[in-house]
């Protein structure tokens, strides 16, 4: 697992500062990206101002990309007390129809030009974040990165197990089981590469080779775990599955109920949740009873290992499905 360095938490505090940073003003001095530009604006079409077209003291930051396409661009070098007009073209897929399109002129008064400036790592910045002291801030960094390098180093431990029992174990498969698995990899993988198609109204998905290679070894490895879990009367307490529930159900704002009501009454969604729940509970069990080596690592080194996951996974995906 990696060391938690000083500088780590140094730079995660720095991260805290420049999130909690404030802005002060550039007397007489040009706006830069970056900068904050205080401005009253009236914006019109066709000569005539629309409704949620002007502002008064609106708080910009320029490069920030909140106001629409070329507006931001087009206040870059104003100075306090500069009038400008910016001409831009709303988004063909603006939210308001009226809009989508079409050409506008905002009239744009300039009242202040200022520049960010990074709150103080101190008690103060402390209490913003919920810490008593900064000390105390420190602590809960720490403990934060803690877990993050924890779960990492899971995730690479995990990996390096599966790989063992992929090299030890060959077994046949049942081809239903690969077919269904396959098939749910390739259109998770056609959502994840057309995420502006939010609907299921699309030809069949067909699997790749690849995919099929990937289903394969998922379902062999699932099987394996399974059978060790069962042989060894392995469970999933009912307080993980709640808690589990829970975190899920969070997941849709104002539905929860609903939510919790459409699991409790289906029982393959209630099953889709305890599987990962009781494949790490087998894996923990796998490992306990393992020779692992322990070795200390630089968060540089953990970053790169979990990178290399990351790629090796897409690699083995990368084959494009295409709909019939």
């Amino acid at each position: 697992m990696a060391e938690i360095e000083d500088d780590a938490v140094d730079e995660a505090l720095s991260k805290l500062a420049d999130s909690a940073r404030d802005y002060e003003e550039k007397p007489d001095a040009a706006a830069e990206d970056g900068d904050q530009v205080v401005i009253d604006f009236k914006g019109s079409v066709d000569g005539e101002l629309f409704e949620g077209g002007s502002a008064e003291q609106f708080p910009l930051v320029l490069g920030s990309g909140s106001f629409i396409p070329g507006f931001e661009g087009q206040l870059v070098g104003v100075k306090a007390g500069d009038e400008v007009v910016a001409e831009v073209s709303f988004p063909e897929d603006y939210g308001a129809p009226n809009l989508a399109g079409k050409a506008a002129s905002f009239a744009v008064t300039v009242q202040a030009v200022k520049q960010p400036k990074a709150a103080a790592i101190d008690d103060a910045l402390a209490s913003r974040y919920g810490a008593e002291t900064l000390d105390a801030l420190r602590e809960q960094i720490r403990g934060r990165l803690a877990s993050e390098y924890g779960e990492a180093s899971r995730a690479i431990l995990k990996r390096g197990l599966m790989d063992a029992l992929d090299d030890k174990v060959s077994f046949e498969v049942p081809p239903t089981l690969v077919d269904v698995e396959a098939k749910q990899i390739a259109h998770q993988l056609w959502h994840e590469d057309h995420q502006d198609h939010h609907g299921h109204d699309h030809g069949e998905i067909a699997p790749t080779a690849e995919h099929r290679k990937l289903a394969e070894r998922r379902v062999r490895l699932g099987l394996l775990l399974a059978e060790v879990g069962n042989k060894h009367d392995i469970t999933v307490p009912d307080t993980d599955l709640q808690r589990a529930l829970f975190s899920q159900a969070r997941q849709y704002p104002g539905q929860e109920r609903q939510f919790l009501e459409f699991v409790q009454k289906n029982p393959q969604a209630l099953q889709q949740l305890r599987a990962p729940l009781f494949e790490e509970r087998v894996v923990d069990f796998i490992l306990e009873r393992a020779s692992v080596t322990e070795k200390p690592t630089s968060k540089d080194d953990l970053q790169k290992a979990v990178e290399a996951l990351d790629e090796e996974a897409a690699a083995m995906t990368a084959a494009p499905a295409t709909t019939e």
